[in-house]
């Protein structure tokens, strides 16, 4: 019979999580971070699986950040399972959960924020001004209270990966943060908690999201420009239900300076909604060599 794991030890509180965390260095342990708002689905276990490979010990935290969130935004409809969530982590050998309140991460006269500038400004920056500094703040106060040696963030959310890297190497934090490739449903979706609000019928058409990229993706990989594409992709979406496109870009994978060809490391990111949902995705695009 397989031995079982044991039980995450449960932590709630940012004294409680610095102890455990304390005991764990002590024995000369090394540690990662999975920062998570819940509602997990099989992205957020593979990374998990990620933090495991390279660590002793996982301590993943589940918080819904109100920060991040726009006053007409769903933070009171954002999918919360937690008895769900802390069964899944169980089954994979998580050592330790963190589950603060937001009074004790926002407490009364909390007054100080984090803003990133730069690989912050444009796409998610322009569309969603709020969204950035609200998780630039809750990740600093993540890292300064788990103090883990790796923290681990899914591609998915490739430009918010790109400002938790900046953030950590602004603010001289001993944390190397990590990316996770996106994790896809069959038919190329990309994981996500927000996929759940999305209708049979939407679903199907969500779809089509990834495979816009993918059909640019192939288009900058035989030489041709973005603009060939970008009118025509963005037709495409719409044609299929999506609202029109916040943002369709081919930005530097590194900077999010604007790119034409693929004459750098770079990537595709998009955000569309369909319905009421607002979705996301990102691809890597190789460089065309002449």
């Amino acid at each position: 019979m397989a031995k079982l794991a044991p039980e995450p030890v449960m932590l709630a509180t940012p004294t409680a999580v610095r102890a455990q965390v304390a005991a764990w260095r002590t024995a000369g342990e090394r540690i990662a971070l999975v920062p998570t708002m819940g509602a997990l689905h099989a992205g957020h276990l593979a990374l998990v699986e990620a933090a495991k490979a390279q660590a002793d010990r996982v301590l993943v935290s589940i918080f819904v950040n109100p920060t991040q969130f726009a006053p007409h935004e769903d933070f009171d409809q954002y999918p919360r399972h937690l008895d769900r969530d802390l069964q899944a982590l169980s089954t994979l050998g998580v050592d330790g959960i963190y589950t603060p309140t937001r009074a004790l991460m926002y407490p009364q006269g909390h007054q100080t924020t984090v803003s990133v500038s730069g690989v912050a400004h444009p796409m998610e920056g322009e569309y969603r001004p709020h969204f950035f500094s609200g998780v630039a703040t809750i990740v600093a106060k993540l890292f300064i209270q788990c103090a883990p040696d790796l923290a681990v963030f899914g591609e998915k959310d490739y430009q918010q990966l790109l400002v938790i890297r900046q953030m950590a190497r602004d603010l001289d934090l001993p944390v190397t943060v990590v990316g996770h490739p996106t994790v896809r449903e069959a038919d190329g979706l990309a994981l996500s908690s927000r996929n759940a609000y999305l209708s049979v019928d939407q679903r199907a058409v969500a779809a089509h999201l990834p495979q816009t990229l993918h059909h640019i993706a192939a288009g900058l990989a035989a030489g041709k420009a973005f603009a060939d594409f970008e009118k025509e992709a963005k037709e495409r979406l719409r044609a299929v239900g999506f609202e029109p496109p916040d943002y369709l870009d081919f930005r530097d994978a590194e900077t999010l300076e604007p790119l034409d060809r693929a004459t750098w490391p770079g990537r595709l990111l998009v955000a569309a909604k369909l319905g009421q949902t607002r979705l996301i995705d990102n691809l890597a695009v190789p460089v065309v060599v002449p």
